[in-house]
């Protein structure tokens, strides 16, 4: 039993150094070796048996394998002797297609058995100079204008070398002209690429063809070269070039975006006209192809779409330069770069967080005041969390940053709330994903109102005409004024601004209600004593400080016919008859009597016309309608009565016409006195002085006499009453009233009086002036006879009607 344990355990112990052995061996470290491409084949490239310090004697024992990571078989081992050795020629461009590193490696593995070895080895190939540089065209075709400017650069295919590092291009040169020149530029991952330049301005009908060498050189040692050639084709001028909206477009797109997306509409305009201005687009002829094979760019309307998958893991950015071209005889050509980065998804809405939002406020708060503060996030990463916030355009207000991801909105303009009583403001934020999300918050901000607009009428006069005899408290008109304010601002109260006219004050005649402005009358006007009033109504607000503004009120008083005419000749005593005497000897045509009557209403209404109301023989008298003239038809005959009577009417023209009369009892008698003349004015002569005439003169001058004492005494005691005129002398031939003449007599007139004697008298032919009267007085009317070539009214026939208007 003892002896069975011990054999176990030695076989174990045997297991664990075999597998030792094994698991040293196997982890033997990487063994490197480097050759250059293109060896012969059968080229040894070392000796594995040396370098792993193996015995070659037991290689074939072993049964030494080696295994290629590689697509090709391009080294094997030679069991004989351990050495490693070229089976097929190799190129390091198959080996390492790609030009992301300067270093290719082929990695071996060589197995033996008997114990299991595992040996790895790395073989470097180490780029040469075999291959030339190679241009994607034979041929570079350019079109250039006559018009083009010294300095003007031309984008030339870019040549393509398979080799690395200093083997790669390096530089280019161009064939000898005296019009072009190129310089050379470093692209992405050290490409280089050439700019042909115009170096002296081109004459289109001097040479209309350049042609020209291009040649690629690269680093190598022997350098070797490429050449393509340039044709330069030179246009007619075509002066406008097309232009981009951006030169530089830095775009973004989300990987796996559906083929036929758009990615960008350019937009390139040309000044030109008809085909000059028609435009295509296209690449240039650096942008590469793998661009060209993923992005599609519409000849027509500038669209990018989406032609290839993309794959943000494979390739994260394109480059490509767009050539808008017009059709133009000589084409120009615009250029803009477009680099478009891959993203990854956008799943994740910006937010926003008003902090605080101000609101109402006055409407007539600072500029650049704080309304709100407000602040954005976003749990995106890179260009996806970075977010913008904006507002709508046609606003007053604007956004500030103040601090990272937060924001103030400010007052850029001033407001108005009359115009615009609150503002909706919504606030947009959004992410710089492709496509961006967003959100928005909208907030109301209300404005307060200020006193700031003063009423306003509509009109700035009225005219109002009130009807005379108007009942006091009677509403004239309305005034009302309009104010855009709100609550007090808009509360208008209205005034009277007080104003006195012959010590009277505007609020004694007129009231205005101070809530509407309803103006009403205080008293009833006449028309006769004031015919008009101007005064101004103001309107104020209720704000603080209040605004105001005021309006003037014309207020014209319409006349009404209510003052009956008023006979003043002839004379008489209060309900008697005018007696009137009359010789029967008196000839045809001869002046009886005159009526005037006065009327106090305005012109179109004291127009006064005359009739015979009675009348006792209508064949004998007549009466001018006009001037109320009571002339003789005929001579008196024995059959005529001695005593005529006559009503005579002076009737106004207003409606209703109002009127009043006077009776005239007129008595002939037998006397050689004749009748007096037509009102020519001639002083009073007799030709025959009777007794009775001669008792009749005396008797009238003891009465004057008596009567001058008694006007006298009153001036003593009153002095304010003006000396009355004295008598005129007794006209020859005049007929002998019991009253004074009419052209003695002294009245009280006004305008309308003065007008009505003016055509009383005017149709007489005599002229009516005006003299000045003692203070206290308006003035004398005087009705002079015309034609009597007399400058001096004292010195003139007695005949003058004066009427003395007294003041109240």
């Amino acid at each position: 039993m003892e002896s069975f344990v011990t054999m176990q355990s030695c076989k174990r112990y045997v297991l664990l150094v075999v597998l030792f052995s094994i698991v040293r061996n196997t982890l033997t470290s990487v063994t490197h070796y480097s050759i250059p491409e293109e060896m012969k084949e059968g080229s040894v490239v070392a000796n594995l048996a040396t370098d792993l310090s193996l015995d070659v004697k037991t290689l074939n024992q072993r049964k030494m394998r080696l295994d290629i990571i590689a697509n090709k078989k391009y080294l094997d081992v030679n069991k004989e002797t351990g050495e490693l050795y070229i089976v097929e020629k190799i190129d390091r461009e198959n080996v390492c297609p790609t030009k992301s590193s300067a270093s290719c490696y082929l990695r071996l593995e060589v197995t033996l058995e008997n114990p299991l070895r595992i040996f790895n080895i790395e073989v470097e190939i180490s780029d040469m100079n075999d291959n030339a540089p190679q241009f994607r065209r034979e041929a570079i075709h350019l079109d250039i204008s006559e018009g083009a400017l010294k300095g003007e650069r031309f984008s030339l295919s870019n040549a393509v070398d398979p080799d690395v590092g200093t083997n790669s291009v390096k530089t280019y040169h161009l064939s000898e002209s005296e019009h072009f020149n190129i310089e050379v530029q470093t692209g992405r991952e050290g490409s280089k690429f050439a700019d042909l330049i115009l170096t002296k301005t081109l004459d289109r009908e001097q040479h209309d063809v350049h042609n020209l060498i291009l040649t690629a050189v690269d680093g190598g040692t022997p350098a070797r070269s490429g050449t393509a050639s340039v044709i330069v084709h030179v246009l007619d001028t075509n002066d406008n070039t097309p232009t981009f909206d951006k030169l530089n477009y830095n775009l973004k797109i989300m990987e796996n975006s559906p083929i036929g997306s758009l990615v960008v509409h350019l937009n390139a305009t040309d000044l030109d006209e008809g085909s000059n201005s028609d435009i295509t687009y296209s690449y240039s002829l650096y942008t590469s192809e793998k661009t060209q094979e993923t992005f599609n760019l519409n000849p027509s309307s500038g669209e990018i779409t989406v032609k290839g998958m993309l794959n943000y893991e494979d390739f994260r950015i394109y480059d490509m330069e767009v050539i808008a071209t017009d059709k133009g005889v000589s084409a120009l050509s615009g250029q803009c770069t477009i680099k478009i980065l891959v993203e990854d998804m956008n799943d994740n809405h910006p937010e926003i967080s008003i902090k605080s939002f101000q609101s109402p406020v006055n409407e007539n708060i600072e500029l650049d005041t704080v309304i709100a503060v407000v602040s954005v996030s976003d749990k995106d990463s890179g260009d996806n969390g970075v977010v913008d916030l904006h507002i709508p355009d046609n606003m007053p207000f604007k956004l500030r940053e103040s601090s990272d991801n937060y924001y103030e909105l400010v007052v850029s303009q001033p407001l108005d709330r009359e115009k615009v009583p609150e503002y909706d403001i919504t606030f947009t934020v959004t992410d710089r994903g492709s496509p961006p999300l967003y959100d928005n918050e909208t907030m109301t901000l209300e404005l307060l109102d200020v006193n700031d607009n003063v009423p306003q009428f509509p009109q700035s006069f009225y005219t109002i005409r009130v009807m005379e005899n108007n009942a006091p408290g009677a509403l004239l008109s309305s005034l009302t004024a309009f104010d855009p304010d709100l609550h007090e601002n808009q509360y208008l109260v209205y005034f009277i601004l007080e104003k006195e006219i012959a010590n009277t004050s505007m609020s004694m005649l007129f009231s205005i209600n101070p809530e509407n402005g309803n103006l009403y009358a205080l008293k009833t006007f006449d028309y006769e004593i004031e015919n008009e009033f101007i005064f101004h109504i103001e309107a104020r607000d209720s704000g603080s400080p209040p605004l105001s503004s005021n309006v003037t009120v014309h207020i014209i008083i319409v006349d009404q016919n209510d003052n009956a005419p008023v006979i003043v000749s002839p004379w008489r005593a209060h309900g008697s008859v005018v007696e009137e005497k009359i010789p029967r000897s008196t000839d045809k045509g001869s002046l009886v009597s005159k009526v005037i009557a006065l009327d106090t209403d305005s012109v179109h209404n004291s127009r006064i016309t005359y009739q015979f109301l009675q009348v006792t023989d209508a064949t004998l008298f007549s009466l001018d309608q006009y001037n109320g003239e009571i002339r003789t038809m005929r001579m008196f005959s024995y059959r005529d009565p001695r005593h005529q009577r006559m009503v005579v009417a002076a009737k106004d023209n207003g409606d209703p016409a109002l009127s009043a009369t006077v009776t005239i009892k007129l008595s002939t008698v037998e006397t050689a006195v004749k009748a007096y003349s037509d009102m020519t004015e001639v002083p009073l002569e007799y030709d025959i002085f009777s007794d009775l005439n001669l008792y009749l003169v005396i008797g009238l001058g003891s009465v004057s006499f008596l009567l001058l004492i008694t006007i006298l005494v009153t001036i003593v005691l009153k002095c304010q009453k003006p000396k009355p005129s004295k008598a005129a002398p007794p006209c020859r031939n005049s007929v002998i009233s019991e009253r004074n003449s009419i052209a003695d007599s002294t009245l009280v007139s006004n305008d309308a009086y003065w007008y009505s004697l003016f055509l009383a008298e005017t149709r007489k032919g005599k002229m009516v002036v005006r003299q000045p009267v003692p203070k206290g007085s308006r003035y004398i009317v005087s009705s002079l006879p015309r034609g009597t070539g007399l400058t001096d009214t004292s010195g003139s026939a007695a005949s003058t009607l004066q009427v003395w208007n007294k003041l109240n």
